[in-house]
């Protein structure tokens, strides 16, 4: 059994609770910050000890973060257990993580939305409701293929790119615009 020190406890308790937020369940938090704040792979007798859990517990999550590609599973030399353990790399994690979520809500979302915009308008209603679901089909495939020009973008220049932050918008020449609609109360 690991003997964990209280910051990391509270890092793992905190992941376990955030983990229904993120549709996940609590072990399955607890165990990826387990493994996210261990210098060496893990076990499962390892993550069952440490965390108290059952060992088919521990399992299943394992299984789940496999399929969410957020653990990886590797051997040591005379050992035949499995271990596990993350990427080391935080920024490749949130690539794997935006393109799990995308697979797994946004690209079913756009699905939906294409197959509905192909039925016609029976009402006036129906039109109305097929021009909101358009509007709303622009917005997600514009953020994905935005998405999609980041995701090309070495991680150092994602990184330089976020630090910019609302600089980008007086490089776009748009920050008085939108500081004078947000004071004024508008909205677009």
């Amino acid at each position: 059994m690991l003997e964990l020190e209280p910051q990391a406890e509270r890092f793992i308790l905190h992941f376990g609770e955030m983990g229904g937020r993120w549709g996940v369940n609590r072990t399955v938090g607890q165990i990826y910050a387990l493994l996210f704040l261990s210098p060496e792979p893990l076990n499962a007798e390892n993550i069952a000890e440490t965390l108290g859990i059952s060992r088919s517990n521990v399992s299943m999550s394992l299984r789940e973060l496999q399929s969410w590609r957020l653990v990886q599973m590797v051997h040591k030399v005379g050992d035949r257990r499995e271990y596990f353990e993350t990427p080391k790399d935080v920024w490749e994690i949130f690539r794997v993580l935006v393109e799990e979520k995308r697979k797994r809500e946004i690209d079913p979302t756009l699905t939906l939305l294409r197959g509905l915009l192909l039925e016609e308008p029976t009402s006036e209603q129906e039109a109305y409701g097929q021009q909101r679901i358009t509007d709303m089909l622009e917005l997600i495939e514009l953020a994905t293929s935005w998405f999609d020009e980041v995701h090309r973008l070495p991680p150092d220049t994602i990184k330089s790119l976020m630090r910019l932050g609302s600089k980008v918008q007086k490089v776009l020449g748009v920050a008085d615009k939108v500081r004078k609609s947000v004071g004024s109360g508008e909205s677009k």
